[in-house]
């Protein structure tokens, strides 16, 4: 028994690590709508394909040490770093919960945790492809394996996600419906925008003709084109309606979008599409528990990114993430022991 313990120990170790390389072609590759599947893994300076050898998890980068075979370029440590957070979590996860049916809906949910968490950090963005296909396979998951909301009917599994994916998504559209209100909008707007966060939001709009729109925005006086980040202009803030940027006539269908954008609502969309996700997989009881347990390490980390650099926004998904987590974990004894505060039976 001891003997098969350490032997599935080391399997889901080295079966997180292996999936955690396939998440850093997701990280790289999702930001800026590109296949996950071709073309083959290559070194981004050289574009040289990497070859088998040098792709193995963990160890390639430490024979390697962060070097491309070909081109001596750095490779960056967030590789090694996601393909061993990931082993580790994997580990984690199976020494929790053994063997049970819902560990496999609990591995995929983490796997788009962990897209989800780098993503933010460095684009200030949550792909659709994790946060909207990860409620779908929760809810997917949910009708084939019910246990995960305690059921033991397929369509109360399903229902039981739906309504967790509702309540999940709902609470922090409500907040930032909220938030919206109680901020001024003087005080929440944009000063700078990443290029590619402003792309990955117009989207579908091709290439070229976003470039065109980025062209038009400074053409306008509305932003100040600096590479990757555009700065906002006063200008901008001038404008009380959407209709009343002054687009030439080939941009003109785009003002309310930009506007929006633009505006800046206190809470994006992409973290309230995660929150659907996390309540489709863990149900309206945790997704809610997650949701107030956010902000206390989002505000935390907030101060601290608001002494080092005067940035008064951060990447939110991530604590919406670790608020899962701690849910997902400790979630039952945290709400008996505020029910228990309270004299309410759980």
């Amino acid at each position: 028994m001891i003997e098969d313990q350490a032997l599935w120990t080391i399997v889901f170790f080295f079966l997180g690590a292996i999936i955690g390389s396939f998440l850093n072609v997701c990280i790289v590759r999702l930001p800026h709508g590109k296949s996950v599947v071709f073309p083959s893994s290559h070194c981004l300076k050289c574009q040289k394909n990497i070859a088998w050898y040098d792709n193995i998890p963990l160890l390639s980068y430490l024979f390697l040490f962060g070097k491309c075979r070909n081109c001596k370029a750095a490779i960056s440590f967030r590789y090694f770093f996601v393909e061993l957070i990931t082993a580790l979590s994997f580990l984690l996860f199976y020494q929790y919960f053994g063997f049970q049916i819902v560990l496999l809906p609990y591995l995929v949910m983490l796997c788009g945790f962990i897209v989800a968490t780098f993503v933010d950090f460095e684009h200030r963005i949550i792909p659709d492809e994790v946060s909207m296909g990860g409620a779908v396979v929760g809810f997917v998951f949910s009708l084939f394996i019910p246990q995960l909301h305690g059921q033991d009917a397929f369509w109360k599994g399903g229902l039981w996600s739906l309504i967790g994916l509702l309540a999940g998504g709902g609470s922090i559209y409500v907040m930032g419906l909220l938030g919206n209100v109680i901020i001024p909008r003087s005080r929440r707007h944009l000063d700078e925008i990443l290029k590619e966060e402003f792309f990955q939001v117009m989207q579908p709009l091709s290439k070229e003709r976003f470039d065109g729109l980025w062209k038009e925005l400074e053409r306008c006086g509305y932003l100040v084109d600096k590479g990757e980040i555009g700065n906002v202009l006063p200008s901008f803030w001038e404008v009380k309606r959407a209709e009343d940027l002054k687009f030439g006539a080939d941009f003109a269908g785009l003002q309310k979008k930009v506007y929006k954008l633009l505006r800046m609502d206190t809470m994006g969309g992409g973290d309230v599409k995660l929150m659907a996700m996390v309540g489709a997989f863990m149900g309206w009881k945790l997704a809610l528990l997650s949701f107030f347990l956010a902000p206390f390490f989002g505000a935390i980390y907030g101060m601290i990114e608001k002494l080092r650099t005067k940035e008064s926004t951060i990447a939110y998904g991530p604590f919406l993430v670790l608020g899962a987590l701690i849910s997902l974990f400790k979630g039952g004894e945290i709400i008996r022991w505020i029910a228990s505060s309270y004299g309410i039976p759980y």
